[in-house]
């Protein structure tokens, strides 16, 4: 019987019937159970093979010596694993009368493994399809559905994707139905099936407005299509965030008024129109700049300032029609495209901005008026593209800007020479500075009456190599346009206290007054400057005069003051240069620190027989007296005018009558010889005494 049992392939033990023991087992159930023969034989079957079916079976056997059974179990190896087997017992009858029972097991431990591994992997993957973002559709050749997840369920509003079971080609008729062309959708996807190696990309619009990203690759198994794989991904809010980003880009955040970008588009839309056929385009572009509008930001805040911006936008849409295009170009400029518009039309919207402006604003309990200057240029006279079109616009505003502000004109072409001998002479200016080309002159201030020298004003003079000498009313505007006035002040500054230091060193108390623009006056530290630069020259703060022009009064009235406070606390004289043409009030005049008035060579020209020159001269040098501030007229050049200044009651004046500016030695030999004369006499008359 052993050697039956050794002969089979599958494990196997015999059981004897009377003792219900192993009596028998062969080396194929030793080595799958991982046991010696002796810890096999003489043992109770269910030992070997322990499942509550088995002890089950052996209980029955003792009564049925006939039983069998065949089923699946698991055995338990010596080493504590498992082993899944499939197990049949049947009874064995002998001719002497014996019985026993067979037990044969086939080991299925290698398959369950597979079958478990299997089953992980399918269910991994399923769980990987699950947690895409992308809905996923897996058909075979013939289009047939073998698989898809949830979110393709989803995405194409398939109810819970339960519609549509393996092996189904239905499921195209309910893609078509949802899609904005479901018959060329049905085209793609045969065209998509008879081409198993194609790969795809296409866009998908649905019906309901939302866009699909459909790609599609072939599913290959050993080198061979079996297959498609199609991944879906909705771009809808991807799309959205794209447009809104793009409308972002091309409109102003504040008021959504288009921007500076969408205008330019604008712009190149209508020249475009010149290549059509059709008469050649003609519009207007207008260029809109606030008046004063720091002062609302200034005064009310930021948040008064924005909501004026919007309300200003909302007043502006009243003058642009269907095909006009209104836009912010950013802080308070605006533009205005006018279809169609030649100088008649451009004129009329300009006045009609002027006057949707005009009206008041009112804000809580505040009401105020807000004024525009604008610039108008016309295509396609004033600029063949967007840039050079709103470039002349912009110089139109400009010119409105220094001529008063609150109005409008027509941009004028200027010869491009003009704009480059500009470009020239400010890079001239600038290298004029850095190699030491500017020079100081000093023009005498002399005292009405004793003709005596009591000060000198500091006037920068410039002789370039190849323009010769350069005015400084050529310069100094540009300067001042470029900020570049701010550099040239400095210098001007070092220059004149180090020349005033010179001349104490040499016995000679000369005041020097020296010109302060006011956008040199607005830099932060401007006082602080001018502490530092008497401080290294040394030169007693008395000696230096700073002639502030009028637009140092404007703006931040409180800052200008603290500032003027500041320097005179240092011990500096400040005065007001060209008084009577700007924008002073005896309220300025009374508040800030001021010891000196300078009337403006404008006023002196006609002195004495122009009658109104001689009304504002008069008046200039009573308030100057009333307020107990010196009076200095500029520009004297005859007798005349000198007796009159005088007997006005004048204090001092400067001129060609005297002296024009000069270089610094003469200066000093034409205000020393009386001082040598007085001195040659003392020395005289002390060796008399002497003698």
């Amino acid at each position: 019987m052993g050697a039956l049992l050794e002969g089979l392939p599958d494990p196997a033990w015999l059981v004897d019937g009377e003792s219900l023991t192993v009596s028998a087992v062969n080396r194929a159930a030793l080595r799958l159970l991982g046991l010696k023969p002796e810890r096999a034989l003489g043992q109770p079957p269910a030992l070997l093979c322990g499942s509550l079916e088995d002890e089950a079976f052996w209980m029955g056997a003792s009564q049925d010596p006939f039983a069998r059974i065949r089923s699946d179990t698991v055995l338990t190896h010596s080493d504590g694993q498992p082993r899944w087997v499939s197990r049949s017992i049947s009874p064995i009858h002998t001719p002497d009368g014996s019985h026993y029972w067979l037990v044969l097991l086939h080991d299925q431990t290698r398959r369950r493994r597979a079958e478990a591994e299997r089953e992980t992997l399918l269910a991994e993957l399923r769980a990987t399809l699950e947690s895409t973002a992308d809905g996923i559709l897996v058909v075979d050749l013939a289009g047939r559905v073998r698989s898809f997840n949830r979110r393709f369920a989803k995405l194409w509003g398939l109810p819970g994707g339960l519609l549509h079971e393996p092996g189904d080609a239905g499921l195209w008729l309910s893609l078509q139905r949802v899609m904005r062309d479901g018959e060329q959708y049905r085209l793609r996807i045969e065209a998509l099936l008879d081409a198993p190696l194609m790969r795809s990309s296409d866009v998908l619009r649905l019906a309901d407005g939302r866009v699909l990203e459909q790609v599609s690759l072939p599913q290959m198994s050993r080198g061979e299509p079996i297959g498609r794989v199609f991944s879906f991904r909705d771009l809808s809010e991807k799309l959205a965030a794209h447009q809104r980003i793009e409308e972002l880009g091309r409109s102003d955040a504040l008021t959504g008024a288009p921007n500076r970008r969408a205008l330019a588009d604008r712009i190149v839309q209508q020249m475009a129109a010149v290549d059509t056929g059709d008469p050649p385009p003609v519009f207007a572009l207008l260029h809109l700049d606030l008046d004063r509008f720091k002062q609302i930001n200034d005064t009310l805040g930021h948040s008064y300032g924005d909501r004026v911006l919007r309300e200003i936008v909302e007043r502006l849409r009243g003058a642009v029609g269907a095909n006009d295009t209104l836009a912010r170009l950013g802080g308070d400029e605006f533009a205005l495209l006018i279809d169609g518009a030649q100088v008649f039309e451009a004129e009329a919207a300009a006045r009609h901005v002027q006057q949707l402006l005009a009206q008041p604003f009112s804000f809580d309990t505040l009401s105020f008026t807000v004024t525009a200057s604008c610039g108008i240029a016309l295509y396609p006279g004033d600029g063949g593209t967007p840039d050079e079109l709103m470039a002349s616009a912009e110089r139109a505003m400009h010119w409105v800007k220094e001529g008063g502000r609150a109005g409008f004109r027509f941009h004028v072409p200027r010869k491009e020479v003009d704009l480059l001998s500009r470009m020239r002479l400010d890079h001239a200016m600038r290298q004029a500075l850095a190699e030491g080309r500017f020079r100081l002159h000093y023009q005498p201030q002399v005292e009405l009456g004793s003709d005596r020298v009591i000060g000198a004003e500091a006037l920068i003079r410039w002789r370039d190599p190849q323009r010769g000498d350069i005015s400084p009313a050529e310069f100094i505007p540009l300067a001042e346009e470029s900020g570049f006035v701010v550099a040239i002040g400095d210098w001007v500054l070092r220059e004149a206290v180090a020349q005033a230091a010179y001349w104490l060193g040499r016995g000679l108390r000369m005041p020097v007054a020296v010109n302060v623009s006011a956008l040199q006056f607005q830099q932060a530290g401007f006082v602080e400057n001018v502490a530092e630069t008497l401080s290294e020259a040394a030169l007693p703060a008395s000696l230096l005069e700073l002639e502030l022009t009028e637009g140092v009064l404007l703006g931040d009235a409180e800052e200008g003051l603290k500032r003027m406070r500041a320097l005179a606390g240092l011990g500096v004289t400040l005065s007001i240069d060209d008084f009577g043409t700007g924008y002073s009030s005896l309220a300025y005049l009374k508040r800030f620190p001021i010891q000196r008035l300078k009337i403006d060579r404008s006023f002196v020209q006609g002195l004495p027989s122009d009658p109104s020159d001689v009304g504002i001269a008069n008046a200039i040098v009573q308030m100057g007296r009333a307020l107990g501030l010196q009076v200095i007229a500029e520009g004297v050049e005859t007798e005349a005018q000198r007796d009159f200044l005088a007997q006005a009651g004048c204090h001092e004046f400067q001129g060609y009558l005297y002296a024009p500016a000069l270089p610094p030695e003469e200066f000093e030999r034409r205000v020393r010889p009386r001082r040598h004369v007085v001195d040659a006499a003392v020395s005289g008359w002390l060796g008399l005494a002497g003698g």
